[in-house]
């Protein structure tokens, strides 16, 4: 592992963890409505099933998984429909009464929301395909990865929720709140329109 090494993921890693996505949407807008310290189980939720789904690609599945490629399809399509789902949730309407005891997002949330989100299935694939190199050792070089894609994830992650943090005391015009939630809405649903094109 030398520099080159480094830059190459780093270049092309970092466009696609940091570029907008289903988990990433959703991070700016925990950040939003219950900010960092509460949105820390959210973040620990996806990314202990990124390591994990790391560490299971990296040591095998990604080959049992193009063998099978219809289980990659209906991956997606459940992505889809949950990803429509919290699209919805965004802009359900609150009642008064429950805007104290709003619902936070939490670590099972951020368990479902990454092993149904296609972004980073395709990200992991797309990882162990361009980086892994013959002229190193194979498991020392997918723990690396792994540990690479762990810091760079949590990392970008606490970036949107802290966005989103600050976005929502910059706006606290409940106009400006409700287009906010609509505006991360139609960027969800979006992303799973494109989703449920290209299955």
């Amino acid at each position: 592992m030398n520099f080159q090494y480094f830059l190459l993921f780093f270049s092309l890693m970092f466009p696609l963890v940091s570029s907008p996505g289903p988990a990433n949407i959703v991070f700016a807008m925990s950040g939003m409505q219950q900010g960092v310290k509460k949105s820390i189980p959210l973040i620990l939720g996806v990314d202990l099933v990124f390591i994990l789904c790391s560490l299971i690609i990296g040591f095998g599945l990604g080959e049992a998984l193009k063998r099978y490629p219809d289980v990659v399809t209906v991956l997606q399509l459940l992505g889809a429909l949950y990803i429509i789902y919290l699209s919805y949730k965004f802009i359900q309407p609150v009642k008064k009464t429950q805007q104290k005891q709003q619902k936070h997002y939490t670590f099972i949330d951020g368990v479902v929301l990454q092993m149904l989100n296609p972004k980073g299935w395709t990200i992991l694939f797309l990882m162990f395909s361009v980086l892994l190199d013959s002229s190193f050792d194979k498991n020392m070089q997918i723990t690396y990865l792994v540990i690479m894609l762990a810091v760079l994830n949590i990392s970008t992650h606490f970036i949107w929720v802290a966005a989103g943090s600050v976005i929502s005391k910059l706006t606290q015009d409940p106009i400006i709140e409700k287009s906010l939630n609509y505006f991360f809405s139609i960027l969800l649903a979006l992303v799973a329109v494109w989703l449920l094109l290209s299955l």
